[in-house]
């Protein structure tokens, strides 16, 4: 069920909004429910037997946490958690591709598998991942309720597409007093038409009547015409995944829940280290965070720092989808993580100091263009057709 669809804005929001603010009964714990119950149902729309996946993710990684907690082994814990999350992620998104491939090295066919992916399988299992990981390390309190832990991980506005809500984040404002103010609630309303907008007007229209055409058939244009259509798929990328992150962020808004921002003009950047710090921000401190820092991130050498941020935006180009398009856009971007680091290391500039005037001016032409270019491998689904183009 799309945010920018009739079915979601006129009868699916509408009545849990209506449910949720119900008058009569007050009780945090109704509300809870009503959002879970609303989530599974938002969630079922669209993959009415995946529902049951992510209700078994759910229950097991909620039983781990309450083992982990009351464990001295919490590694044992962590690592099982690990296993079961990533398990699920292989078999439903990565084993077709890793057969496909073998079959290619081995030139024999193995077996026509044919797995469907459960939507937001990837979201989902970062979101119990980030509570696993917090709890190891003791960020977060153990969840005893398990509804609200389900409410946590299943709830509806980022369940699908983002962003990636942190336990620590989340969790607490479960506990507390439903409160939406009048700048909630404007705001809220602001973010859902501009996410609407940006949505279903900029990026719809782009793509079906001119991004769609030209990555199709790439030459039976200029190369200038080209060039054009890849612009136009930055454009469209940029207002279709932020438009839903805003959409997203305006829902939780109106009810009562903060939701960290996910996009900040990103295409204003003026390095590549900056980009990621302005674009999906929820995605890239997670890498940051439970990847980059666990491999080891600065603190074993330069040479390991530059290993550990392509190693990092490598997984982070498969997270994205199983395809090898998707692996070197990613090992494209932590490739230029890297040499931007040593750009940094070598010229004695300190971290996160901008630059100005018309230097900067030049590092944001340089990066959107950097940018852009790997979005050719990421828009196309063959590694032949973004050669082509």
């Amino acid at each position: 069920m799309l945010f920018s669809s009739s079915v979601f804005l006129f009868l699916f929001l509408p009545i849990v909004l209506i449910l949720y603010f119900n008058p009569i009964v007050k009780n945090r714990i109704y509300r809870n429910i009503i959002l879970l119950v609303a989530s599974l149902f938002f969630y079922a729309w669209g993959e009415p037997v995946f529902v049951l996946l992510m209700v078994a993710s759910i229950v097991v990684n909620w039983l781990i946490g309450l083992a982990m907690a009351g464990s001295g082994r919490k590694k044992t814990w962590l690592v099982l958690s690990v296993v079961w999350n990533l398990s699920l992620m292989f078999v439903f998104k990565y084993l077709t591709f890793v057969l496909s491939n073998v079959e290619l090295l081995l030139h024999r066919n193995i077996a026509d598998i044919e797995i469907s992916l459960p939507l937001g399988i990837s979201f989902f299992t970062f979101q119990i991942l980030s509570y696993i990981f917090d709890l190891y390390y003791g960020n977060t309190k153990v969840q005893k309720n398990c509804y609200k832990f389900a409410l946590y991980v299943s709830m509806f506005p980022q369940l699908v597409a983002g962003p990636i809500v942190r336990a620590r984040d989340f969790i607490p404002q479960i506990r507390k007093p439903l409160f939406v103010s009048q700048e909630m609630f404007g705001r809220g309303i602001f973010l859902i038409v501009s996410g609407l907008f940006k949505k279903a007007i900029i990026s719809d229209y782009i793509s079906i009547n001119f991004v769609e055409r030209i990555f199709d058939n790439p030459t039976l244009y200029s190369g200038v015409e080209n060039l054009m259509g890849v612009y136009g798929y930055a454009l469209q990328i940029y207002c279709d995944f932020s438009g839903y992150s805003d959409m997203a962020i305006g829902i939780a808004l109106l009810l009562g829940f903060h939701f960290n921002l996910n996009f900040n003009s990103p295409y204003k950047s003026a390095s590549i280290t900056e980009f990621w710090r302005r674009w999906h921000i929820s995605l890239s401190s997670w890498l940051k965070d439970y990847l980059y820092i666990s491999l080891g991130g600065n603190r074993k050498g330069k040479f390991r720092q530059y290993l550990n941020l392509i190693i990092t935006m490598f997984l982070g180009g498969l997270w994205h989808g199983a395809s090898w398009n998707f692996v070197l856009w990613g090992t494209f971007h932590g490739v230029a993580l890297a040499l931007h680091k040593m750009w940094m290391s070598i010229t004695g500039r300190k971290k996160g100091e901008e630059s100005h005037g018309w230097r900067r001016v030049f590092g944001v032409i340089i990066t959107f263009h950097f940018v852009c270019f790997c979005w050719i491998f990421f828009r196309n689904t063959t590694f032949e057709a973004s050669l082509t183009m």
